[in-house]
């Protein structure tokens, strides 16, 4: 029987869905190098041939690790869907001669090279400058455009985005910035194989995106992601996910699987994610392509991942499209024949459509709660009426314990501060958006109230 090597760490789709996809297809052995999420532990021990959670001080030559770990179980294939563990996983792929994502692999995770290979390449892109001090953003932010945004270079979640409307606004967001990144690093969440990855950032120009002329319906955000695999080198793209607008300054909100675009709107929007994932090289991945979208039909590239979209973006997938990328990628990396897309997946393709929320303590308009309020998901499905059709559900591996306060929103912290991940399944993608308006505006309301004694997270 063929063996594949889980490395797991934070991040991606949830650890349960990913490992009985894996699961599935091979005997596994896990080398977490995150601590797994309590919903997960039993599971992983009846699906895994072994689990080994390495001690700190193995984990310092991650790659070393990983290529050891691989030849002690007899590895067929080495994955992961962690964004913090691809370019470790790829350069042990490389080493042990496996099926990966590549020697460019780090080209998708830092994103100030990633910037500059488009911009050799004249790929659409937000004007942009990497940065590693105080007054490289000073310098930055009189070379550019104003509003500009800040954000972490190894980052992911929209954690460390800080918007800078003035020069005055340099030395507050630059001190934020870097504090976010070390709190993020306390909590798992941050690079394992680069040494000092917190500390690189990069700057850009906010692009005035629209979802007008886009979509027919309100509701929708100004941005897509591509979702597609790197075959071979060969890029495939699988279908487009749509969002709900961002809460200051770019945290994502919620994830829609498929957007409710015209075939000629997707088909310009997947040519552009070709552009820019064929420009960096990749070789055998899952990709993440995100597509800011303006007006009269102008678009961005604003990144892509060497790895599939995090949350429920692959889960929303296979509902949708009856597509396991997660085993259909481990199949390939296993040498075995697989169908991918011969193209992109169309709406009209679709059986029904699925999103995913994420709970933060905002409004519809980003403003933050009157007040504290309890996470409390039974509350949450008995009392917010959804369309014909519809179901909701609570990841509970992506989400806080019911009775726990929700944490007060931090702009600079982005996801960090969720307290839930909801999905909900529906009938088409405009019903999605149309229950998950309704959800956020219910929630203030709906959930119990803190009491004076909660421990209050921010």
């Amino acid at each position: 029987m063929s063996k594949v090597l889980f490395v797991y760490a934070k991040g991606g789709p949830p650890l349960g869905y990913a490992l009985s996809r894996v699961a599935a297809r091979s005997a596994v052995h896990l080398l977490a190098l995150s601590a797994l999420p309590p919903t997960v532990a039993a599971s992983a021990d009846r699906l895994c041939a072994s689990v080994l959670c390495p001690a700190e001080s193995e984990r310092r030559d991650l790659v070393s690790l990983i290529v050891s770990r691989a030849q002690a179980v007899g590895a067929d294939a080495v994955v992961t869907f962690s964004e913090y563990a691809v370019v470790a996983v790829a350069e042990a792929c490389e080493k042990l001669g496996l099926a990966g994502a590549g020697s460019c692999c780090a080209l998708a995770r830092d994103k100030r090279m990633m910037r500059r290979t488009w911009q050799e390449q004249g790929i659409s892109q937000p004007r942009f400058r990497p940065v590693a001090t105080a007054q490289d953003l000073h310098d930055a932010a009189a070379a550019l455009r104003f509003p500009l945004l800040l954000k972490a270079a190894w980052s992911a979640g929209s954690t460390a985005h800080r918007t800078l409307r003035s020069a005055e606004d340099v030395p507050a967001a630059w001190e934020r910035a870097r504090e976010v990144m070390a709190e993020s690093a306390q909590l798992g969440y941050a690079e394992l194989h680069v040494a000092d990855a917190g500390a690189d950032f990069l700057v850009e120009e906010i692009v005035p995106g629209t979802a007008t002329g886009w979509f027919d319906q309100e509701g929708w955000g100004d941005y897509v992601s591509v979702e597609g695999v790197v075959v071979n080198g060969d890029f495939r793209p699988v279908c487009l996910s749509g969002r709900m607008p961002t809460v200051e300054p770019f945290t994502e909100r919620a994830g829609i699987t498929p957007a409710a675009l015209p075939h000629d709107a997707q088909r310009r929007i997947v040519a552009l994610a070709r552009e820019a994932v064929d420009a960096l090289g990749l070789q055998n991945c899952g990709t993440h392509t995100e597509i800011k979208l303006g007006a009269d039909g102008q678009m961005w590239v604003i990144e892509t991942a060497a790895r599939f979209g995090g949350a429920m973006t692959v889960p929303q997938i296979e509902e949708v499209f009856g597509l396991d990328l997660i085993g259909m990628l481990t199949d390939h990396l296993l040498g075995r024949p697989v169908s991918w897309p011969a193209e992109v997946r169309t709406p009209q393709e679709a059986h029904g459509a699925a999103g995913s929320l994420v709970v933060l303590a905002v409004d519809g308009a980003g403003a933050a709660w009157p007040d504290q309020r309890v996470w409390d998901f039974p509350t949450v499905r008995d009392a917010v009426p959804l369309s014909a059709g519809s179901h909701l559900s609570v990841v509970a591996e992506n989400s806080l314990p019911d009775g726990a306060p929700v944490p007060v929103y931090d702009p600079a912290a982005g996801a960090n501060t969720m307290a839930a991940l909801c999905l909900l399944s529906a009938t088409d993608p405009e019903t999605v958006i149309h229950d998950f308006r309704n959800l956020v505006d219910a929630l203030p309301q709906v959930l119990p109230t803190a009491g004076p004694t909660t421990e209050v997270h921010a």
